[in-house]
């Protein structure tokens, strides 16, 4: 099960209670105060685990509490401190407060870890407070309780390239045959109800991250087909492709497609459609005549032409032109990642 957004509520434990003890052995008539100290309450941590891809196990668990800590003990013995739990969670998560809506901490790389609430503090036993003037103390401190705090976790899938388009435009079916990824693939729209990543082999060395993102409709930011639910994920990737469907059967016009997918990036978080884009034609196989080329295929070409970026014809089902492209994808990666190597920046 795909989950990338839950709520959470992370309770920690709270500190064990003081304890009031006076020692009493065999030939000791007036012992002193040992009472122990109680056990810190348990923490509870955040961790990311790049080998996790979902946010599932907190739909199930939407109230979790780390173990309390155990009262002191009498002979000056301290409780036992409560377990730490450490609960995992994708890279790209997104922590967010529920109440203000803070962004709090954001998961970019495995093995990060986020110290969400704090365990109680164990109380103090009298032994604590002996004095000169005050031998035997007949009180204690309490535990103090565990932080208790709401949270609004979100996945944001990390991927270099993001694939966007109308429903049906072949997304799935690029992503399948330029990478190992398998997402479901049929003749009807929204085939595709997750966002797949996929791996693809640039050469034996070299490789980059491509995520095929459900399709998107006029009105997707506000909430309209699979509203902006999945938009999230293209905000990470730093190359957007534009997948346009320039067969004669699809019944909608690919430059007006462009053109809605661009304003809905847009409405969504403008910085968006300020990212590198290639522009790419697809179902090229289909076009069977050349008036329908010129009618369909041309204008494509020339929207690219007059954007300043690079476009691409390919067939995705027939696997034709896709080395160009994914070559393409890679030298700009790599100019985009050595812009940021010398502006100190890490994207």
């Amino acid at each position: 099960m795909f989950v990338d957004q839950v709520e959470v509520t992370l309770l920690a434990g709270r500190g064990g209670d003081g304890c009031i003890s006076f020692r009493r052995e065999k030939g000791v008539p007036r012992g002193g105060p040992d009472g122990g100290r109680g056990g810190d309450g348990g923490s509870i941590y955040l961790v990311a685990d790049a080998h996790l891809k979902t946010l599932a196990y907190f739909r199930f668990h939407p109230i979790i509490k780390a173990p309390r800590g155990a009262h002191g003990q009498g002979s000056n013995r301290q409780g036992r401190k409560g377990q730490d739990l450490y609960l995992r969670v994708p890279v790209g998560t997104v922590v967010r407060e529920k109440e203000s809506g803070q962004v709090v901490f954001d998961f970019t790389q495995a093995g990060q870890t986020y110290l969400a609430v704090s365990g109680g503090r164990g109380g103090r036993g009298n032994a604590f407070f002996a004095t000169p003037t005050h031998q035997a103390p007949r009180f204690r401190e309490k535990g103090t309780p565990g932080e208790e705090k709401s949270f609004i976790l979100e996945l944001k899938l990390i991927a270099d390239v993001g694939l966007v388009g109308f429903p049906n435009v072949g997304k799935s079916t690029l992503i399948s045959r330029i990478s190992a990824a398998r997402p479901r693939i049929a003749d009807y729209p929204f085939t595709t109800l997750i966002p797949h990543l996929g791996v693809v082999d640039v050469d034996e060395v070299h490789s980059f991250v491509v995520a095929d993102i459900p399709g998107l409709i006029e009105g997707a930011s506000r909430g309209q087909g699979l509203g902006s639910r999945f938009l999230r994920h293209v905000e990470r990737t730093k190359i957007l492709v534009h997948l346009l469907d320039v067969s004669p059967y699809s019944g909608r016009d690919p430059v007006e497609e462009y053109q809605v997918i661009r304003e809905e990036l847009a409405a969504f978080n403008p910085q968006l459609v300020a990212r590198p884009q290639v522009i790419v034609a697809n179902k090229v196989d289909l076009l069977h005549e050349e008036s329908q080329a010129k009618e369909r295929l041309e204008p494509v070409r020339q929207l690219a032409r007059k954007l300043s970026v690079p476009f691409f014809p390919v067939s995705a089902l027939r696997g034709e032109g896709l080395k160009p492209l994914v070559n393409e994808l890679f030298q700009m990666l790599q100019k985009e990642k050595k812009y940021y190597e010398k502006n100190g920046k890490n994207k």
